[in-house]
């Protein structure tokens, strides 16, 4: 069997399936199906300063090849999440990986502040996942990740104020024409590794009434639709910046799934949507994975990681 552990950048993995943001909440629900010691590390569903109610129901539709969630980021605040959430998560012995969200750089500079008060208390999670695939409400709502001086404003604010030891991945949108500029405003404004992607936007309309399925009409598409998108994106942004860490996301269900985002240039990769029908994915994926590798004649991940740019200029493609 392969050696499955793996690196973002600073941070060392026993193997590199994660949890998907927003697919596990703080890691509770997944605790009673696996030990969260024993997979890659648990993103938690994205924070933001307050609590949120989120959008509309209803909230969720299947699609053919995946599914779409219009849930809008409902949570407990951070206040609430670092009291009862983190001390949980990192108590179960798993890598916690922190995801925050917000609506303007005022709010991704208080979430630092937050976190890094925590850091100090001693609450140290193995990383913080930016994601700015928000609105920005101070832009005309337009999302931080498709403007690329709001998309480098939201992580700046960020990084200036999470403590310089805590690492810092980038969460982007595949809603973009250009995904390699956004990935180097992101670096530039100081991120330490990039997540690769995001859902992307759609929506569904009722057979019968013929009105929009989502109560907040449209809503981000996960699943096997997205992972070409999200193999394209990866394979982009690793061709134009060869030594930057990125962690996959985007309709991984199996050990293949994973092997093609590693490919295609990621470190490790995130399960979000096949959680919900198999709650043992994560593990179930790497043991998948250990035997890909195997049968590629490749015994480490870092073997198997950029292998479709070996052999040519990847950078014309």
């Amino acid at each position: 069997m392969a050696d499955l552990s793996t690196t973002v950048g600073r941070v060392r993995l026993p193997t590199p399936v994660l949890t998907a943001s927003g697919c596990a909440a703080a890691g509770r629900e997944l605790a009673a199906f696996v030990d969260l010691a024993d997979i890659g590390g648990v993103v938690t569903k994205s924070i933001m300063s307050r609590p949120r109610a989120g959008r509309p129901t209803p909230r969720m539709v299947e699609t053919p090849s995946g599914m779409l969630n219009s849930i809008g980021l409902q949570g407990p605040g951070i206040e609430s999440f670092l009291a009862d959430d983190l001390p949980w998560l990192l108590g179960t012995g798993t890598r916690a990986i922190v995801s925050v969200a917000g609506g303007s750089t005022t709010e991704y500079a208080d979430l630092g502040r937050r976190l890094a008060q925590a850091w100090d208390d001693g609450l140290r999670p193995a990383a913080v996942e930016v994601n700015i695939s928000c609105p920005n409400v101070a832009n005309r709502g337009l999302v931080f990740a498709c403007d690329p001086t709001s998309a480098a404003a939201a992580v700046a604010a960020a990084r200036d104020t999470l403590p310089a030891e805590l690492p810092m991945w980038v969460k982007l949108s595949p809603d973009v024409t250009d995904i390699v500029a956004i990935a180097g405003v992101a670096l530039d404004a100081g991120a330490d590794a990039l997540c690769l992607v995001n859902t992307t936007l759609g929506m569904a309309i009722d057979h019968t009434t013929l009105m929009p399925r989502l109560g907040g009409v449209t809503g981000g598409l996960s699943g096997p639709a997205i992972r070409p998108i999200a193999v394209r994106c990866i394979y982009q942004v690793a061709a134009a910046f060869p030594d930057v860490p990125i962690v996959g996301i985007g309709g991984v269900r199996t050990g293949l799934d994973a092997l093609e985002l590693l490919a295609a240039g990621a470190s490790a990769v995130q399960v979000g949507t096949a959680i919900f029908g198999d709650p043992s994915a994560p593990v179930r994926v790497a043991d998948e994975l250990a035997t890909a590798l195997a049968a590629t004649g490749r015994g480490t991940v870092a073997e198997a990681v950029r292998a479709a740019h070996r052999g040519f200029d990847a950078t014309t493609t």
